[in-house]
C-alpha cells in the first residue's frame, strides 16, 4: 500500500515522465489518455453491466493500470472517472441498455438519444431451453451414453487454475445443456465481457440482412465514402469485409512499442479509447492492398460491416439500437444482450459487447443448425458454410468469415470446428460433426494457461460424449 507521501512521489514522477516524453517528441500523453479512456469504460461496464465490484474488476479485467492512476466510482451518476497524475482525466458513463460509453476528452454527454431495448419474449421461466430458462432445463444427469465422470473432470480442468480467471464453462450436446459451471459471484444471468466475439455477432447481423434481401455478399460494399471514380475501395465486397481481406490501411495491434511511442495508438486499438465516431474512423482508411488478396486481423473490416448494418437498418425506417433484439435475439431466446456504442451511438462490436454464457451458446446453436431456428431460416442458405470455410486471402487456414476456424488443429477438436473468439480467452466452439457447442468465458487477464486448460477440457468433453467414428482431433 502506498502512503500519501509515496503517492505524491509517484504522481510527481509521472508528471516528470510525461514532460520528458513531450520534450523528446513521444506520444506518451496520448497513450495514457487513450488507455485511461479504455480503463474507465471497462470498469464502468464491469460494475454497471456485469454487477461486479470495482476492486475485483480492477484486479482481473483492467487492460492497463499505471501506478499513478486513481479511480473513482460515482454510483449516483453511474459513472467511473479515471485520473493519471492529476493531468489526464477520462470518464465512462452507464447509459442503460447501451451499456457504458467512454466519453471523449472534453465531452460530457453522448450525441444520440439512448433507448430502452425490450424483448417481446415471455418470461424465460415459462419456456424450456433454448428459448427459455425453465427450472426443469437446469443441467442434471447427462444423457445416456455420456461419461459423466469425464465430463465433470473437463469442467474441473476449465476452472483448475485460479489465474485463468475462468468465469463460465458450458457444454451443449445435441441441443441439451450437458455441463455448466460459473465462478463465485457469476451466474447464468451475468452479462460477461465478450470482446471480439462481437465480430461474429456483426457477421450474424449481416447474415440477417442478406436473408431479408437487403444485402448481397458478393456485391460491392454499399459505402458512399468509397464510391468516387478511381477509388480502389469501390471494389471491396461485403464478403471481403466479412473475411477481413478488404486491404484497407489500418495499423494492427502488434506494432512495436517504439512505433507506438512515436506514432500513437494503433488504429486497431484506438477505436476502444473513446473517439467520437468509430465508423467514420474506420471508413476513412485508405486502400493498401487490392481487396481479396491479403487477409489480416483488423478492426476496420467488421466496423465497416457495422456501418453497413446501421445505414441499411435506418434506411428502412427502423430503430437501429433495438433492431438486433427484434430480428435476432428474440428469435433465438436471448432476452438481453448489451451492445455498447461510441458517443455517436454506433455499436462497437469489435469488442464492447456483453452476454451470458447461455446467450452465446444459443448463438452457437444457431450456427450448429445451419442458421435455422424452430424451422425458420434466419441466416441464408450457404452462409454458415461461408463463415466456417478458410478465407482464400489468409496465408493459413485459420480465419473464415467473422469466425475463426480450426484448420491448423490449434484446438483439440475436429477440423470442422469453427469458433467465436475474444480477448481473455472468450470462446464459443461450434463442432458440427459432434453436434456440440462449448462456451468458455473469462476475464481479460486470463492468458496462455487458460487456453492450455481449455484445450485439455475439450479433449475430455470429446471423450465423454464419444467421438464419432473417423473423427480426427489434434493437439
Amino acid at each position: 500500500m502506498i502512503d500519501s507521501r509515496g503517492m505524491k512521489r509517484t504522481h510527481l514522477a509521472a508528471v516528470a515522465l510525461l514532460a520528458l516524453a513531450g520534450f523528446l517528441g513521444l506520444r506518451l500523453h496520448d497513450l495514457f489518455a487513450a488507455a485511461s479512456g479504455l480503463d474507465a469504460k471497462v470498469l464502468c461496464s464491469a460494475v454497471f453491466v456485469s454487477g461486479r465490484s470495482l476492486e475485483e474488476a480492477r484486479a482481473n479485467s483492467l487492460p492497463f493500470d499505471p501506478p499513478a492512476m486513481s479511480v473513482r466510482l460515482d454510483e449516483a451518476r453511474r459513472e467511473v472517472r479515471v485520473e493519471v497524475a492529476g493531468l489526464i482525466r477520462r470518464t465512462a458513463r452507464h447509459y442503460g441498455d447501451q451499456g457504458c460509453i467512454a466519453l471523449p476528452p472534453g465531452v460530457d454527454d453522448v450525441a444520440f438519444v439512448p433507448v430502452e431495448v425490450r424483448s417481446a419474449l415471455a418470461d424465460s421461466r415459462t419456456q424450456a431451453w433454448p428459448m427459455g430458462e425453465g427450472d426443469d432445463q437446469l443441467p442434471g444427469a447427462p444423457d445416456a451414453g455420456i461419461d459423466a465422470d469425464k465430463l465433470a473432470e473437463a469442467v474441473e480442468i476449465a476452472f483448475a487454475d485460479p489465474g485463468d480467471y475462468t468465469a463460465a464453462f458450458l457444454v451443449v450436446h445435441r441441443g441439451r445443456i450437458a455441463a455448466e459451471r460459473y465462478a463465485p459471484g457469476i451466474h447464468r444471468d451475468t452479462q460477461l465481457e465478450s470482446w471480439s466475439m462481437g465480430k461474429s455477432l456483426t457477421a450474424t447481423l449481416i447474415g440477417r440482412l442478406v436473408q431479408e434481401g437487403f444485402l448481397s455478399l458478393d456485391a460491392p460494399a454499399p459505402i458512399s465514402e468509397w464510391q468516387s471514380p478511381g477509388d480502389p475501395r469501390r471494389k471491396i465486397t461485403v464478403s471481403d469485409l466479412l473475411r477481413m481481406s478488404s486491404g484497407l490501411d489500418f495499423s494492427g495491434a502488434s506494432q512495436s512499442l517504439v512505433h507506438t511511442l512515436f506514432f500513437g495508438v494503433p488504429d486497431h486499438l484506438r477505436i476502444y479509447t473513446g473517439i467520437e465516431d468509430v465508423f467514420r474512423f474506420a471508413l476513412a482508411s485508405p486502400s493498401e492492398h487490392p481487396p481479396g488478396r491479403v487477409g489480416r486481423y483488423r478492426n476496420c473490416d467488421p466496423l465497416a460491416l457495422g456501418a453497413i448494418v446501421r445505414r441499411t437498418v435506418e434506411a428502412g425506417g427502423e430503430d437501429y439500437l433495438s433492431w438486433p433484439q427484434r430480428v435476432l435475439f428474440d428469435r433465438i431466446g436471448i432476452r438481453r444482450q448489451i451492445l455498447e456504442t461510441d458517443v455517436r451511438g454506433n455499436f462497437i462490436l469489435t469488442g464492447f459487447d456483453y452476454g451470458t454464457a447461455r446467450n452465446w451458446a444459443r448463438l452457437g446453436l444457431l450456427y450448429l443448425r445451419d442458421g435455422i431456428w424452430n424451422g425458420e431460416r434466419l441466416l441464408p442458405e450457404g452462409f454458415v458454410r461461408l463463415v466456417a470455410t478458410p478465407s482464400p486471402a489468409w496465408e493459413e487456414p485459420v480465419y473464415g468469415g467473422g469466425f475463426w476456424i480450426n484448420g491448423t488443429g490449434r484446438y483439440r477438436l475436429p477440423r470442422d470446428a469453427f469458433y467465436m473468439s475474444g480477448n481473455g480467452v472468450q470462446r464459443v466452439f461450434v463442432v458440427p460433426s459432434h453436434d456440440l457447442v462449448i462456451v468458455r468465458m473469462g476475464h481479460t487477464r486470463g492468458g496462455a494457461s487458460a487456453d492450455t486448460n481449455l484445450r485439455a477440457a475439450q479433449s475430455l468433453v470429446l471423450e465423454a460424449i464419444g467421438a464419432p467414428k473417423g473423427a480426427r482431433t489434434r493437439s
